[in-house]
């Protein structure tokens, strides 16, 4: 038999569908939250644990706790979001009659705007990768299907072979609760993604059973961080100065196609947003290109 917390992650799991990163940090979370209560004798790790003696108190010197270390606010956040989560499956589990989290509040946080490339910047970054070697021919091939399809570096990693249609031009990612989507790419990407299916992953591929896409030097399936590496790399190499992630192209990705006249909707379904609010936050990064346009072309500015 498995204690709550255990069931709260195979609800979370299973039903949720939340991501492997999602849980390890809703883990690392309540794993804090236990360990404190554990400290005060309240014993809430295992099957026979005792949520019921969980109060409002209780929950209230847990959050000073948090406070008191000085957490960014989007951390202090997300732990106490962790909690009111957990409590919340725990009152329909029926394993507490009450919810103590109930009138703790999740501090609200500013949201930062993501950072973008400019089109030359993103013509450098694509340009970098040498093309005459293997690893190049990879790296290339990724840089323009991110730069094509807006996808996560997770659904870039994880794609298969198989996932790749270049003569229709299109890829079938999983995103986030295993939600399956078709996304188009432009010609480049198909010429990149297939000079490199000819020429670099036959030369990577170390074991037939391998069915990933994009491969490393041991013929393995790149990483996350293996991708970051590489990204961090080629950054340097053609001296763009800014604050670049993995993430960097996909928001560049949408904010580029906002500013080409795409509407709202056909970004949130490329980047397979569930809720269009999510994509709305790239419509702030579009007003400076609309009041130059309009500055361009109206009779009387």
């Amino acid at each position: 038999m498995i204690g709550p917390v255990e069931r709260f992650f195979n609800y979370m799991t299973v039903e949720r569908g939340f991501s492997s990163n999602t849980l390890a940090a809703y883990r690392s979370d309540l794993d804090q939250l236990v360990s404190f209560l554990n400290e005060l004798n309240v014993q809430v790790g295992g099957v026979d644990a005792h949520w019921k003696d969980v109060d409002l108190k209780l929950i209230s010197s847990y959050v000073r706790y948090l406070q008191e270390r000085q957490y960014s606010a989007a951390t202090l956040a997300r732990k106490i979001a962790s909690t009111k989560s957990l409590f919340s499956f725990l009152l329909d589990d029926g394993v507490v009659d009450l919810d103590p989290t109930k009138e703790i509040s999740v501090p609200r946080i500013g949201r930062s705007l993501p950072d973008t490339l400019t089109l030359d910047e993103v013509d450098r970054l694509l340009a970098s990768p040498n093309p005459n070697t293997d690893e190049g021919c990879r790296d290339s091939a990724m840089f323009e299907l991110l730069y094509a399809s807006g996808i996560r570096v997770t659904e870039l990693v994880t794609l298969n072979i198989h996932d790749v249609d270049l003569e229709q031009a299109f890829i079938r990612c999983l995103g986030k609760g295993g939600k399956e989507r078709l996304v188009p790419i432009h010609d480049k990407a198909v010429e990149g993604i297939a000079t490199y299916l000819k020429v670099a992953r036959l030369r990577f591929a170390k074991r037939h059973t391998e069915s990933a896409l994009f491969l490393n030097q041991r013929g393995n399936g790149l990483t996350r961080q293996g991708f970051w590496l590489i990204l961090k790399r080629h950054v340097a190499k053609v001296g763009i100065d800014k604050r670049i992630t993995p993430h960097t192209l996909r928001h560049s990705f949408a904010t580029h196609l906002l500013q080409g006249g795409a509407s709202i909707r056909h970004v949130q379904e490329l980047l397979g947003h569930a809720s269009i609010t999510t994509t709305q936050i790239y419509t702030h990064l579009t007003s400076e290109h609309v009041r130059m346009e309009y500055d361009s072309s109206h009779p009387r500015a």
